[in-house]
């Protein structure tokens, strides 16, 4: 089998490059050449060029003709009419976006995505609603109308080493530079489908095994596990033995946690992964909890440059002093808090039996 990889060496790249590779496939990447890493093995072969235009796609290729093409980079529309022809087996990557609600969850009453979203759901309508939401959903259909027996995968956020957009950073630069506490809003229980680089690798992989169940499909992908926003935090500094004094308050105050969140709202955005473990028996090759630690020591081992690319992506200052002025505000808001005695305390209902609620009514074993 040739295979054919456009991108390669980016966050999941190496995962798919190498993955193929074990199952027998002789490896092409074609991507800008701007940089190349080390996981990449010496046998595969590299073309050098440009696949967000299609007359250049054309040009690097040549005559070349493959038995599956995998796009994880470029323009997709224009890498799917190129390769339409040239290739037997079609899979791409696009982006959860596409749902109707996604970036914009005031599209629905009251606001939220629906939670879990399955791959059925709504798409965004038109570019009103959200223009990169719609330019993604345009983007699918021409897959498809150029190569009908396409496998599509919706990447939520991808996290683990390589990644341009390093969510956790945001977490271990506080640890490295000592801070004892971290603001998150709402207890920081915000829930959000996320994807480690070799879980929605292998995930892709699954498809070129069972071409026979993915063919002409679209398919969520993610972690089938879905950690709160304060799992995710708490997991990263136990990893770095480090313990964060959490301040929770309200979403509308927490704005040093906006990049941690990623979007304006703390509405959950949860992917129904059924159809993916029902069709080809995916699940977590690497443990969330454990994707995370292994995260964070590779943030450690490769820190982003201080308000370099990385961290202009993220769009979070670390602006400590601001953080603390805050948090100052907020003690001293809640610390002038009178207390409000009630007739009769509200519970947690009579069907609520753990720490704090209804004991035992009678002599049970």
């Amino acid at each position: 089998m040739k295979s054919l990889v456009i991108g390669g060496t980016g966050p999941t790249g190496h995962h798919i490059v190498n993955g193929l590779r074990e199952r027998g496939h002789a490896v092409t990447i074609l991507h800008r050449g701007q940089h190349e890493i080390p996981e990449i093995p010496e046998d595969v072969v590299h073309l050098h060029g440009d696949p967000y235009d299609a007359d250049a796609l054309r040009e690097t290729l040549g005559n070349r003709d493959f038995d599956c093409c995998v796009a994880t980079y470029g323009r997709l529309r224009a890498v799917a009419e190129v390769m339409a022809k040239r290739c037997g087996r079609f899979v791409s990557v696009g982006g959860v976006p596409a749902y109707r609600g996604f970036m914009n969850p005031g599209l629905f009453r009251p606001a939220g995505l629906p939670v879990p979203i399955r791959e059925d759901a709504e798409r965004v309508r038109d570019e009103s609603e959200d223009d990169k939401g719609y330019r993604i959903v345009r983007t699918e259909d021409r897959v498809f109308e150029h190569i009908p027996a396409a496998t599509h995968f919706r990447y939520p956020y991808v996290y683990g080493p390589y990644q341009l957009q390093p969510r956790e950073w945001c977490v271990v630069r506080r640890i490295l530079d000592g801070r004892p506490h971290i603001v998150l809003p709402d207890e920081g229980l915000l829930l959000q489908s996320y994807g480690y680089t070799e879980n929605v690798a292998h995930a892709l992989l699954l498809s070129i095994d069972r071409p026979e169940v993915s063919a002409g499909q679209i398919y969520n992908c993610a972690d089938a596990e879905t950690l709160t926003l304060r799992q995710v935090v708490e997991i990263l500094a136990e990893s770095l033995e480090h313990r964060f004094e959490i301040v929770s308050m309200p979403h509308a105050l927490a704005l040093p946690a906006r990049p941690l969140l990623t979007q304006p709202l703390p509405t959950h955005r949860v992917l129904d992964l059924a159809k993916l473990r029902g069709d080809l028996g995916y699940e977590d090759r690497v443990p969330p909890r454990e994707a995370l630690a292994r995260t964070a020591h590779w943030l450690v081992a490769h820190p982003p440059a201080a308000g370099g690319m990385e961290e202009q992506a993220l769009t979070d200052p670390f602006d400590y002093a601001a953080e603390d002025r805050l948090i100052a505000a907020w003690r001293q808001a809640l610390a002038a808090m009178p207390s409000i005695p009630f007739e009769r305390e509200p519970g947690y209902t009579l069907s609520y039996s753990g720490p704090g609620g209804r004991g035992r009514s009678g002599s049970f074993d």
